[in-house]
Parts: C-alpha cells; sequence; structure tokens
C-alpha cells in the first residue's frame, strides 16, 4: 500500500523540524574527589519539547507513519507520566492532530500544563497501573492510534546511526582525554534509551559499558537480577509507581531488554534528589528527578573505578529540566510529606563528591523509605 499524499508531507514536517534543530550540548562536570575520573553530562533539556523524551515522541511518530498506523484523522494517545506525553503533543500539533495524554493523577501541574500547551488533552488517572487499559479503551473510542511508547521505544529508534544519542556522545567525545567513555549511565523509563546506548555500543564494537539506575518502587532492577540468575520474571509488578517521575516502571515493559545492560544500581529515592539538588547547584539551573538517579550511578562507578585504580570517563544524561517540579522536588514540605530526610542524603553526596564517603548499602540504609532498595552492582 503506497504512503498516501498527507503521510509524506508529515513525514517531511517532522524531518524539516528535526533539521532545525541543533544537537544537544555535551557539559563537564569535574568531580573533586576523583581527579582521573572525567564526567560529562549531555544536557537533553535544550530540546524544543524541555526533555530526552523529544527524541523517542519523533521517533515514535516517524515509525507509526511508516507503519500506515496514523492518518489524517487519528487521534494520537499515550500512556505517560509526562514528558513523553509533553513532546507527543508537539508532534500531534505539528501534524494537526488531536492528542490525548492518559498520565497519573500525580503528574507534576506544570507537566500537565506543558502538554495542554501544545493542544493536547489529559486523562488523568488513579494509578500508574491503569494508564494502559485506558489508552487502549480511549483509543478504540476515538478510531485512533495508542502510540504505547512503553511497547515500542526500543525498536522506533534508529539505534545504528541516524544521530541517536549514542551516536552523538561519541561524535562529541571524539576530541576529549579519553574518546571512548569506560560507562554510559542512564535510568531506564521505557527502556528504550538504555537499549539504543548498549545496542550502539555493541555494534560499534566499543569497550564501554552500560549502567542503568533504577528508582524505587520499580521493577527493572528485579527483573534484570533474575536474568542474572537464570529465572526470568516477566511478570513482576508493584501496586505504586515511581516518585522520580519519567523513570521506572511497577511493571516490566516490552522496550526494557536486559541483555542490553552491562551493571544495574537500585538509588533510594532520598539520595535520587540529594543528587538532583547537588547538580543544580553545580549547573547554577535546576534539573529533574531523573538526572540525579543517574549521578548516584556516575557517583558509584567513580568510586568502584578509583578503588580499582582506574581513570576514565563516564557520560551520563541531563533528562529534564527541574522547572517542571517547582512544587514537589524543589519545595522542602513536599519532602516533608514524602517522609524524605534531605539533610542526611544531601550531606552523604556532598561527601561522596568529595570522595569522603562511600555509597554502601550501609551508608544509604538510613536514606530509604518504604519498599527501597539500595545500591548494587548487576
Amino acid at each position: 500500500m503506497p504512503l498516501s499524499d498527507w503521510t509524506h508531507e508529515a513525514i517531511r514536517k517532522i524531518d524539516a523540524d528535526f533539521n532545525r534543530s541543533a544537537d544537544t550540548h555535551l557539559i563537564p562536570l569535574d568531580l573533586p574527589g576523583y581527579p582521573d575520573i572525567r564526567v560529562y553530562f549531555k544536557d537533553e533539556s535544550s530540546h524544543p519539547t524541555g526533555s530526552l523524551k523529544h527524541r523517542l515522541a519523533r521517533s515514535l511518530f516517524l515509525y507509526a507513519l511508516c507503519n500506515r498506523w496514523l492518518h489524517e484523522k487519528s487521534t494520537v494517545v499515550e500512556a505517560s507520566s509526562g514528558s513523553t506525553a509533553i513532546s507527543e503533543a508537539y508532534f500531534a500539533r505539528l501534524l494537526g492532530l488531536p492528542f490525548v495524554a492518559v498520565i497519573p493523577a500525580e503528574t507534576s501541574r506544570a507537566k500537565i500544563e506543558a502538554i495542554e500547551f501544545y493542544g493536547g488533552h489529559c486523562h488523568l488517572v488513579d494509578s500508574p497501573s491503569e494508564i494502559y487499559a485506558a489508552s487502549h479503551r480511549i483509543a478504540q473510542e476515538t478510531g485512533g492510534h495508542f502510540m504505547d511508547q512503553f511497547t515500542y521505544a526500543e525498536r522506533a529508534t534508529d539505534w545504528r546511526a541516524n544521530n541517536n544519542i549514542a551516536e552523538s556522545i561519541f561524535k562529541q567525545m571524539a576530541q576529549e582525554e579519553h574518546a571512548v567513555p569506560a560507562w554510559l549511565v542512564s535510568s531506564g523509563g521505557t527502556g528504550g534509551t538504555i537499549a539504543t546506548l548498549g545496542r550502539y555500543v555493541a555494534y560499534r564494537r566499543h569497550k564501554t559499558r552500560v549502567l542503568c539506575a533504577d528508582p524505587e518502587n520499580s521493577v527493572f532492577f528485579d527483573y534484570f537480577r533474575s536474568c542474572l540468575d537464570g529465572k526470568p520474571q516477566p511478570g513482576l509488578s508493584l501496586p505504586v509507581g515511581s516518585r522520580i517521575e519519567g523513570i521506572g516502571r511497577p511493571r516490566v515493559e516490552h522496550s526494557f531488554i536486559p541483555t542490553c545492560i552491562d551493571a544495574m544500581l537500585k538509588v533510594p529515592d532520598g539520595l535520587s534528589f540529594a543528587a538532583m539538588r547537588y547538580l543544580a547547584g553545580r549547573f547554577g539551573r535546576r534539573v529533574g528527578g531523573s538526572t540525579g538517579t543517574n549521578f548516584v550511578g556516575v557517583l558509584y562507578l567513580a568510586q568502584q573505578m578509583h578503588a580499582a585504580g582506574q581513570g576514565g570517563a563516564i557520560v551520563s544524561l541531563l533528562c529534564d529540566s527541574g522547572e517542571r517540579y517547582g512544587n514537589t522536588y524543589y519545595d522542602d514540605a513536599w519532602y516533608a510529606a514524602q517522609g524524605i530526610a534531605i539533610e542526611a542524603a544531601d550531606a552523604l553526596v556532598a561527601r561522596a563528591v568529595n570522595g569522603e564517603a562511600v555509597l554502601t548499602p550501609q551508608a544509604v540504609a538510613g536514606l530509604q523509605s518504604a519498599g527501597a532498595g539500595i545500591p548494587a552492582g548487576g
């Protein structure tokens, strides 16, 4: 079946939008306690819609268009904790299509307003586990298409080239002291970014390894560990979702490919938020909670490399801006309501950056809230 004129034009519009967007910056960050370790953050907040999910949304739209799943009368539906929905709303508006985001009710108000700014409609559900059924139902009722990022993220992205995030990182690292990073660090939301990083490293035959940092109230770490034990448990699930918006899942998603990962780390929320606040101070602007989770992974690896007498580079992701979390992650009253001891977490991160504290299970045990895991290598 040949592509329609509308589909040809839709693909052209998305490609033209991509051509108007410059690549994102790679920001160096010195760690005082680890002079032989070079750390970099790829700043995905500089995308037009302000997050790493802009790449995913572009890929999902092109994938759906080339599969003939979208047409000029389609309603686009997505299950999202916020950032993907913002980016998909942007592309839906670009193509003149209505968009419905099915999101948990606790999603930050700033994210809801951003979805609505791009013309999207938000359908709120009480539990994160309800987003899938609600998305299927709305797509069926409207005669639309459920984009289903959690199924298609890893296959919609061109992991070999086409300026994917991994290829971009290695191009930007080419003139650095350690052109080939020892580690790439990312948290898992859909699992698509982690799969892209792992596949690209393998395809280019780099010795770089990939670490996935997983927050509390997520099953990815436990699933990864079950796979290492030779007893995969794809049916793992939790009744609640992650407090770190955009990452961690209450069930094992199809796009999470554990074989693309070399190691995983389970990060307590208190530590993620402390690392987030530390980075905000160093960068001079707010970053999101997932970036904090990533930074804990960076610190953990820096400590491991230092203890082994190794130098090298670690590259991670600045996933989104923290401006969307002013009423939550940057509000002391929110931490009090959540029962998170921010002072202890802040102190531990500051000492870890200076090489004065090691992120061991014992060191972080007092920072965990109900259901938390502890840092552990995969």
